[in-house]
């Protein structure tokens, strides 16, 4: 049931059923059960047609039809995968990090004065956005589609002030999500790469940098070349997204050895094991 609802959740959210699927089998289980796909089916197909009749038939980011050739594409490709994926490891294990609590002194005082703990990271989610012209607040989903379509521009090193803000919310206690806020910052970090590659469509490179971005933070690259083709209605850079996540995925593995879903639920249920084993009871 887990499984199936966290397929479910990311197909409705996004209206992107085959990620949901994938979601589920390379991200959750890490491996295809045939006793849960029935389930997992199941709840994908519920939830997508609820999602239809709430919002109808859309594309998350709208639809772009930005493309690489062999000639000018394999560069961006190897940059966006070393720089995203370096990235998005750094970001991984400063979560995992914090996730398993604050030691020591200053994990005594924050457990003596949470809500002053708290408040101080508020501020500084409030001075990061300030410096992005509030860009930094919210999902970045308006940003993101923005620089899809080529119609605005965000600051230079959004997408880096985005994973900040990200890290702040994360480690104040009050995290403000992980999937939707790690496309976002992919999409301000390919941007930002895209100026070093100025004779490629810079919706590719966009492209490029969502994919590799959030690849390495989930190491899960068949499900980040998905979404992001499902979200984008473009098939037209599979290839590309393919070879750019898993360089990604590879170069994060170099700083965070433990998937982030993975780390964070060991973390989640690390208590209840340690209770189950004081207790004398083993699991079914």
């Amino acid at each position: 049931m887990i499984l199936a609802g966290g397929a479910a959740g990311v197909a409705a959210a996004f209206n992107t059923p085959l990620a949901g699927v994938m979601f589920a089998i390379e991200e959750l289980s890490r491996s295809f059960e045939e006793r849960t796909s029935g389930t997992v089916f199941t709840a994908v197909i519920v939830a997508g047609i609820a999602s239809l009749a709430v919002l109808g038939d859309y594309t998350y980011f709208g639809h772009t039809d930005a493309s690489l050739t062999v000639a000018n594409g394999w560069l961006p490709v190897l940059v966006c995968g070393a720089v995203c994926g370096l990235l998005g490891g750094l970001f991984a294990t400063i979560l995992i990090l914090f996730s398993k609590g604050i030691g020591g002194a200053l994990g005594a005082w924050t457990r003596r004065r949470p809500i002053i703990f708290s408040a101080g990271f508020g501020v500084a989610l409030a001075l990061v956005g300030l410096i992005s012209d509030g860009g930094t607040f919210g999902t970045g989903y308006e940003q993101t589609r923005a620089l899809l379509d080529g119609s605005s521009q965000v600051t230079v090193s959004w997408g880096l002030l985005k994973m900040l803000a990200t890290v702040i919310s994360y480690v104040s206690g009050i995290p403000g999500g992980i999937f939707a806020p790690s496309l976002a910052t992919g999409a301000g970090l390919g941007a930002d790469i895209a100026h070093w590659f100025p004779g490629v469509p810079a919706g590719a490179v966009i492209i490029l940098g969502m994919a590799a971005y959030f690849s390495s933070v989930v190491q899960a690259p068949i499900t980040s070349v998905i979404i992001v083709m499902e979200m984008t209605d473009n098939q037209s850079m599979t290839v590309p997204q393919m070879a750019v996540a898993f360089i990604a995925v590879s170069v994060s593995k170099l700083v965070c050895r433990t998937p982030l879903y993975k780390a964070l639920a060991e973390s989640f249920t690390a208590p209840v094991a340690k209770q189950g084993s004081a207790n004398g009871s083993t699991a079914p």
